[in-house]
């Protein structure tokens, strides 16, 4: 095995591109289950963005477009969960999970004409003088626009739900939803607009896998990691950072044991493939200590004469 050829500063700016989609579409996936709402369709949402972004990019030739037909497209799936929700007082954790499925298969439908077919490229910023510092530049300040809107949407979440009026209601409604309606807040209102931003998150995060990730449409080319966002709030103790931590977490051993099979490393592939899942897991139980940290009204259902 040839470890030389593993280099540090190149592994650290992957590691911030492996990250991105599963931290945006947790970030989304937070705000959903702050404001009571279990909902385990992140998975489908994230298919489901990652076609329509694909197929939107590539029939406009705009990355920009894409990404904005990703957020309606995970937006859109996720009106459907709310309405089986919030309205049909369906069971969230059914109604997530056949979303997942509903997913699956709607993206396989309509990717089959977008197998092999090339995205446009989505170019790097390489922001000015930054990017020109020596180490730090090429690993912090030359990606794409959508690293930085990772980032900027895990601080500008955890800046609403601790200095706005707005992020107090939400977690309001997430804790006791019969107080908050006494109070006079719209509780399935504020839960249909949470559950909306979280499926355009999810969305979003779909569509940086096929547009930037892997530029390609391949079926099921999200491999779970709806799954591992999902996982990220819970032992993440429902905290925006610690979201960020464990996707960086989940980015850098993804990217290490890409290098580590790539240098020669004498492990079978396939335990190392699924290195990512186990380790971050691992890690991410043990930090979530705090399980206090839960909405109490997580996952039950709302209804105004209850």
């Amino acid at each position: 095995m040839d470890l030389g050829a593993i280099n540090p500063l190149l592994l650290a700016a992957s590691l911030m591109v492996a990250a991105t989609a599963v931290m945006i579409a947790a970030v989304g996936e937070l705000v959903v289950e702050k404001a009571g709402v279990l909902n385990l369709g992140v998975e489908g949402m994230m298919i489901t963005g990652a076609i329509c972004g694909f197929a939107a990019a590539a029939t406009t030739g705009s990355p920009m477009i894409g990404f904005a037909a990703a957020a309606g497209g995970g937006a859109l799936l996720a009106l459907l969960f709310a309405l089986l929700t919030q309205v049909a007082l369906a069971n969230q954790v059914a109604s997530g999970l056949a979303l997942t499925l509903f997913g699956l298969g709607m993206s396989s439908l309509i990717g089959q004409s977008y197998v092999g077919v090339k995205p446009p490229p989505t170019p790097d910023l390489d922001i000015p003088l930054l990017s020109d510092i020596p180490v730090l530049g090429p690993v912090l300040f030359s990606h794409d626009l959508m690293v930085y809107f990772g980032l900027a949407l895990v601080a500008a979440v955890w800046a609403f739900l601790k200095y706005t009026r707005g992020g107090l209601i939400l977690k309001a409604v997430g804790e006791n939803h019969a107080a908050a309606h006494a109070l006079g807040y719209k509780v399935v209102r504020i839960r249909v607009l949470a559950i909306l931003f979280g499926g355009a998150c999810a969305g979003l995060g779909g569509a940086y896998i096929s547009l930037i990730r892997v530029p390609q449409w391949t079926e099921g080319m999200t491999g779970g990691a709806g799954w591992i966002a999902l996982a990220l709030v819970v032992f993440a103790s429902w905290k925006p950072w610690r979201v960020l931590l464990g996707a960086y977490l989940f980015g850098g051993v993804t990217v290490l044991q890409l290098n580590l099979q790539a240098a020669g490393l004498a492990i079978p592939a396939e335990y190392l493939s699924m290195s990512p899942y186990l380790i971050t897991i691992l890690v991410l139980v043990i930090m979530s200590a705090d399980r206090s940290a839960a909405p109490a009204s997580l996952g039950r259902t709302f209804h105004a004469s209850q």
